[in-house]
């Protein structure tokens, strides 16, 4: 089974009833499928980025679910029918398996401090004089 998310936005001027009953039978669908709802969560009522049909609002839900590779389709299929569903979108989620091992940290070898030496002072250096070319 694969691992997928859907975001849809659903029309802000759904009643509270009718948007619970619309988020259930997409549940429903995921699950009567053979897939399993891991997640859901409902972002609420956000403003959209562009206006989509004169709406400037809309009713965010995020849903995490698992499920065979022909349930995303038949999703986007019953999403694309109903006329609350302004938008949608349904992303298959990649599980990265790294098969490099750590790299172990050792600290660095401490090289034995060597005998300090006698600091010595130089004697400022006297200026020669600068000699000019005389203009003939």
């Amino acid at each position: 089974m694969n691992k997928y998310e859907v975001v849809y936005i659903i029309d802000p001027a759904m009643e509270d009833e009718a948007r619970k009953a619309l988020i259930a039978r997409f549940n429903e669908l995921i699950t009567g499928n053979g897939g399993s709802v891991d997640k859901v969560e409902e972002w609420g009522r956000k403003r959209l980025a562009y206006a989509i049909d004169y709406k400037t609002e809309g009713y965010y839900v995020l849903v995490n679910f698992q499920a065979e590779a022909d349930l995303p389709k038949e999703l986007e299929r019953n999403l694309q029918i109903s006329d609350s569903v302004i938008r949608y979108q349904v992303i298959r989620q990649i599980e990265r398996k790294v098969g490099i091992k750590p790299r172990v940290v050792r600290p660095a070898p401490v090289a034995p401090a060597a005998p300090a030496a006698p600091a010595v002072e130089e004697a400022p250096a006297a200026e020669a004089p600068v000699e000019t070319p005389a203009a003939e």
